[in-house]
């Protein structure tokens, strides 16, 4: 392969630096900027469906990234006003797909992991520290300006990937729409230790209700650690400041007492629905959340977000060794903009309501009543928990 500039990866997180692994792994030299000095571990995304597991495996990180979580199998809906519950899980596909688990796994681990696979590659490396301030492109190359605390600096790559965030830069600086709705609530995430399992919880717990929903969610199995992810919203209009102060009304009204209860961390953060206009600017591709933001419920966003980066990394390695041409890009471009547009938003909005707003009883009775059959109902309880792979992206080299 002819020597080129390093494509640059703007964000590294999970996106960013899956991405570099791919490329790198494929022989292409990467730069990844990053504003923050290290890895963030603020509470983030910490669920990743079964139907991303064969994706993390192909980049040799399934193995370590299930050492430091842990794999399961069960979901729990509970209405919170009459305590019914409604148990399914992913033993109804285990005679049908290779990994029949989601994983848990903090977002930031799976990053940690990831870049102690890319250490591996001389040809690769991260700038922590480098804040992008500006890009232009040409016909051969990005030029990117990035701040870092020793003054500006000036890199060039052959091309750049934006995966920066929902308040990408590199979106930002080409002047590319994101369209789409911000939600009028905000949601907390916290980082809480709490024996919920022996409070009767499942692993994870989809709480419906209209006021106290929220999602309840493990997070390891550490002795040492010990987190859950416990999710809820509230009135975007209520100053985030006393966020701490409301707190304890949502957990008490929800937890059956607060002995054992302690909060690591926590993070409010409004939610959005929206797509870039366009995933593809010449040279620049936008992926995961600098491409398209949902609300977390469900786990949507995380999961586009990796197919977004199996799929591209793989091209573009097939462009720059020159296996396809650069049409192949147009074609990412397009594939993963339609499939947030018509399936993960819609899904994601619907998955919201269900659980924080199900304010209608005659339309939540609707709701129950799809959700039971998945107990009794095998073909129903596959078709839910295929729809995840529907999501994906086939590899594309084979149409060039």
């Amino acid at each position: 392969m002819t020597q080129h500039d390093p494509v640059l990866i703007v964000g590294a997180g999970p996106v960013g630096i899956l991405n570099a692994l791919g490329l790198a792994q494929a022989g292409v030299p990467v730069t990844v900027l990053e504003r923050n000095d290290g890895v963030v571990p603020s509470p983030r995304a910490m669920v990743y469906h079964w139907s991303v597991l064969d994706g993390l495996e192909r980049l040799d990180v399934y193995d370590q990234a299930v050492a430091r979580g842990f794999l399961k199998q069960d979901y729990t809906y509970k209405v919170h006003r009459t305590g019914e519950e409604i148990r399914y899980g992913l033993r109804s596909i285990e005679r049908l797909v290779k990994h029949p688990y989601n994983l848990h796994l903090g977002q930031h681990v799976l990053v940690e992991v990831a870049l102690e696979a890319l250490a591996d590659h001389p040809h690769a490396k991260v700038l922590w520290g480098h804040k992008l301030v500006s890009l232009e492109q040409d016909a051969d190359g990005v030029t990117a300006v990035a701040a870092a605390a020793d003054g500006e600096r000036t890199l060039r790559g052959s091309w750049l990937i934006g995966a920066d965030g929902a308040r990408s830069r590199v979106r930002e600086s080409l002047g590319i729409e994101f369209e789409g709705i911000t939600w009028p609530e905000r949601f907390v995430a916290t980082n809480i230790r709490y024996p919920f399992e022996e409070k009767g919880f499942s692993q994870t717990t989809m709480l419906i209700d209209d006021v106290y929903g929220a999602i309840i969610s493990k997070i390891d199995n550490s002795g040492e650690t010990g987190l859950w992810r416990y999710t809820y919203c509230e009135d975007a209009s209520l100053p985030e400041e006393g966020v701490l102060d409301r707190m304890p009304a949502f957990l008490e009204e929800v937890l059956p007492d607060t002995e054992g209860f302690e909060l690591d961390s926590y993070s409010p953060y409004r939610m959005h629905q929206r797509a870039a206009s366009r995933f593809r600017d010449g040279r620049v591709l936008l992926a995961g959340d600098a491409a398209h933001a949902t609300n977390p419920t469900g786990g949507l966003g995380l999961t586009s977000g990796l197919f977004d980066t199996f799929i591209l990394q793989e091209v573009l390695a097939a462009v720059i060794k020159g296996e396809a041409d650069e049409g192949i890009l147009d074609d990412y471009a397009r594939e993963r903009r339609r499939v947030f547009v018509e399936q993960v938003n819609p899904a994601a909005s619907n998955n919201k309501r269900l659980v924080y707003h199900s304010s209608d009883p005659e339309r939540l009775e609707r709701d129950l009543a799809e959700l039971r059959t998945l107990e009794s109902d095998e073909e129903a309880a596959v078709r839910r928990l295929l729809f995840t792979k529907s999501l994906e992206t086939p590899s594309l080299i084979g149409a060039w």
